[in-house]
């Protein structure tokens, strides 16, 4: 899947709202776009990541699996710097929309999904899986 400036965008402000949860100490924030995933997985290790990363979040982001479901915490945060989430965050690493969450999102405010991985403060506990 190629890369647009929509993904590049929605990184961006998630490394941000990630950024700023961890400067007031609270969890790691949950990854549960499959296409923002995936671009993150194309940058991470890149000269380019750093800059991006910090210019996003104020610091350097690393990546780890992290496995669960429920909601997803920083909506509220994302809402009140960013408007609505985007469509993409409902979409897989694939470009296919999943229309009931995205429904269920416009209607409840509320997201619920799975995730497979979460940001670190990048100090060493960082992981790079494999493809996806």
């Amino acid at each position: 899947m190629e890369t647009t400036s929509v993904e590049l965008r929605e990184l961006g402000r998630f490394l941000d709202v990630a950024g700023q949860r961890f400067r007031r100490g609270e969890v790691p924030s949950e990854m549960f776009s499959g296409a923002v995933d995936a671009l993150w997985h194309r940058m991470l290790g890149t000269a380019g990541y750093r800059a991006f990363s910090a210019g996003h979040a104020g610091t350097v982001l690393g990546h780890r699996e992290s496995k669960g479901a429920g909601p997803v915490d920083w909506v509220a945060a994302y809402e009140e710097a960013y408007g609505p989430l985007h469509e993409l965050w409902f979409t897989d690493e694939k470009g296919a929309l999943d229309v009931a969450g995205l429904a269920r999102y416009r209607e409840t405010g509320r997201v619920v999904a799975e995730w497979d991985c979460v940001p670190t403060t990048g100090d060493g506990d960082d992981a790079v899986p494999g493809g996806r």
